[in-house]
């Protein structure tokens, strides 16, 4: 018999898929607006017509024209039917326009694009169960991940992060030896390095774009107590170091428990390991919400593969939660481990021997 529908609720999911649609239809509006400089044309230059823009931007106008339509019904803009102008809100250029901005977007939209096109790849391991390597994964990723954490760790990491670390900070300022592991494009390395000339910082990561990526950072910013070279978690080589960082990495290794106790090993007795994971929730439930989403997304189409792909396969996911995280972490040696602080998109672990 085949069950009543209830017209409310499935109005109600119609109207929820549409809007989840619109959303994924934005993803190469927004990536095209940064691209093209559209957003920060009309922050810097304030309210516009089509033509106007256009002509600022060096662009079409009559793609600019539709483009500007869209963003308008998406709220990104808004649109003065008076003067045909569209503004860029202070709010929504935050998210938009503002490179720095602790909520800006930009690289969560790059970050979608990039899952979107490494689905096939995902798709066919659903089916026999392997992995999709991380340097296997659409190429524009490594970028994304890089620009959408970065604002993060420009905003937390020296100024709320580190200081809830027992000592820590004392000993950066007077000069300490710190592994960044899994360090990806490097920010989270250079942006320590520039807080903390008297220390010196080694970034490790197993994808060798990455590690030159991160070189050319460094270089860029005239950092030169950072040094960067390809290595896993269970290999790099530094010793005797007083701090070990992990940035939205740990869930993603094949062997998280193997991990952890290479740390263990590399660090002095009385040294810290600082462990920055996604926001979760230990449960399922815990994470029905929109952060939730995205990090489920994030961990079926990268995290979960990328794990699978490697020893063991562990395949925390992204959403792991904190107790999975601590078991994995006690089991490789340590502890003491205790959630030291954290936002609505990460938690920030410390870890001693």
């Amino acid at each position: 018999m085949t069950p009543a529908i209830d017209e409310g609720k499935l109005n109600q999911l119609v109207g929820q898929i549409l809007n989840d649609l619109g959303g994924a239809a934005s993803v190469a509006m927004v990536r095209m607006g940064d691209a093209l400089g559209l957003y920060k044309t009309l922050h810097e230059k304030g309210s516009m017509t089509s033509e106007e823009l256009a002509k600022a931007a060096g662009a079409h106008e009559r793609y600019v024209r539709e483009w500007l339509a869209h963003q308008a019904a998406s709220n990104y803009l808004t649109y003065d039917q008076t003067n045909g102008k569209f503004t860029l809100p202070p709010e929504q250029a935050m998210l938009f326009a503002i490179e720095d901005s602790p909520v800006t977007m930009l690289g969560a939209f790059d970050g979608v694009a990039a899952w979107a096109e490494g689905q096939p790849k995902v798709q066919a391991a659903f089916r026999h169960g392997g992995g999709v390597k991380w340097g296997d994964m659409a190429p524009c990723l490594f970028c994304a991940v890089a620009r959408f954490f970065r604002p993060g760790y420009l905003q937390n990491l020296v100024q709320t992060w580190l200081p809830t670390l027992d000592g820590v900070e004392a000993k950066l300022r007077d000069g300490a030896r710190v592994a960044d592991v899994g360090c990806g494009h490097g920010w989270s390395t250079v942006i320590m390095a520039q807080a903390f000339p008297q220390s010196q910082f080694f970034g490790f990561d197993f994808h060798p774009g990455s590690i030159e990526q991160a070189q050319a950072h460094a270089r860029e910013h005239n950092v030169s107590n950072a040094h960067f070279q390809v290595g896993t978690a269970k290999d790099y080589g530094e010793r005797d170091l007083d701090l070990v960082t992990f940035f939205d990495c740990l869930h993603d290794m094949g062997d998280p428990t193997g991990a952890a106790a290479h740390v263990k090993q590399t660090l002095k007795p009385n040294g810290t390991w600082m462990i920055v994971e996604p926001m979760a929730g230990d449960k399922l439930e815990d994470n029905m919400n929109p952060i939730g989403r995205i990090y489920y997304a994030a961990s079926t189409l990268v995290c979960v593969p990328t794990s699978l792909s490697q020893e063991v396969g562990a395949a925390l996911g992204a959403q792991a939660g904190e107790g999975k995280l601590r078991e994995a972490i006690m089991a490789g040696g340590f502890r003491n481990v205790r959630r030291a602080t954290e936002t609505p998109f990460n938690m920030v672990l410390e870890a001693r021997p």
